[in-house]
Formats: structure tokens, C-alpha cells, sequence
């Protein structure tokens, strides 16, 4: 049995086409969500470390109240 198929043949390899961008994409992707991260970014500057810490503050918080509130209801 003999194989219709030949295994000497290449792949064919084509061209990639590169465009390049027009001025109006360049200038959008500019002004990209990776402004937030920069230096250039307008607004308050609060350490990762400090929004943690609030965050875990008010988990504390509202288990806290939570806790009160149930306290409270078999008191009264």
C-alpha cells in the first residue's frame, strides 16, 4: 500500500502584512488605560498598603456591627 501523500512537501509560508496605524489610533491608544498607572495621572495618591488596610477595617467594621446587632436583639 502506497501513500498518495508525499511528506517531501514544504508548508507554504505566506506574508504577513503589517499596516501601520493611523495618526488617529496612535493618538487614542495614547490616552490608554495605562495613564491610571503613570505619573501623568490627576487625582489622590494612596498606597496598595493603605487601601488594604481600610478594606480590612471596614470587613471588621461591618462583622462588628453585625455582632452588636445580634447581642443587642436578645438583650432588649
Amino acid at each position: 500500500m502506497s501513500s498518495a501523500v508525499s511528506n517531501n512537501t514544504k508548508p507554504v509560508q505566506r506574508k504577513k502584512e503589517v499596516k501601520e496605524a493611523s495618526p488617529a489610533i496612535a493618538q487614542k491608544n495614547k490616552n490608554s488605560i495605562l495613564k491610571i498607572y503613570s505619573d501623568e495621572a490627576k487625582g489622590l495618591r494612596v498606597d496598595p498598603l493603605v487601601v488594604l488596610f481600610l478594606a480590612v477595617g471596614f470587613i471588621f467594621s461591618v462583622v462588628g456591627l453585625h455582632v452588636i446587632s445580634k447581642l443587642a436583639s436578645k438583650i432588649f
